[in-house]
């Protein structure tokens, strides 16, 4: 006599493994955000000043964008985990256009920052960091993101990767809304 098979039939095996898959992904986003959280520089309550160059040759001053929520990114060409996030900042662009976000490169000439941008999708300004400016913002990681308020205030603040749900909570829990 033949015992039946415990297993039950493929098709809810099948949904079982993409629920538990999906409470897993749902635990290693929730853990990325809070070790990046854990990791970000002390900042000081008002975002330092800078003026750096764009890939085009014009400066952009931090002063300048006062009035509205900046996004700053701090990246190097090198990083992989950047990399990958570079769409989800250019998503982040498209949704928003209220925000401004800004990608700051540690490394790279316009020529080969603005291939990188290419390559990757990058849909906002890249420019030209410098070592005073990722001293200031306390940057020694990469990725690191700053997240400022309309007056210029560091309201968040993430070392490591941000996909979409990072920066949808990021911006929630800063009171910038999604």
């Amino acid at each position: 006599m033949s015992r039946p098979d415990p297993r039950p039939p493929w098709p809810r095996r099948v949904f079982r493994f993409a629920r538990e898959a999906a409470i897993w992904l749902g635990v290693a986003l929730v853990a990325l955000a809070v070790v990046g959280r854990l990791r970000a520089p002390e900042l000081p309550e008002r975002a330092p000043e800078f003026a750096l160059p764009d890939l085009e040759g014009g400066t952009v001053r931090l002063a300048a964008l006062r009035g509205r929520p900046v996004v700053l990114n701090f990246w190097a060409t090198w990083c992989p985990p950047c990399r990958v996030e570079i769409p989800a900042f250019s998503r982040l662009a498209a949704r928003r256009p209220d925000l401004v976000v800004l990608g700051i490169a540690a490394d790279g000439t316009p020529e080969t920052l603005r291939a990188a941008g290419a390559d990757l999708g990058a849909t906002y300004p890249i420019l030209r960091g410098t070592p005073e400016v990722f001293a200031a913002y306390g940057v020694t990681t990469y990725p690191t993101t700053v997240v400022l308020d309309a007056e210029g205030r560091v309201v968040h603040a993430h070392t490591g990767l941000m996909l979409d749900p990072h920066l949808s909570w990021a911006l929630v829990s800063s009171g910038l809304g999604l």
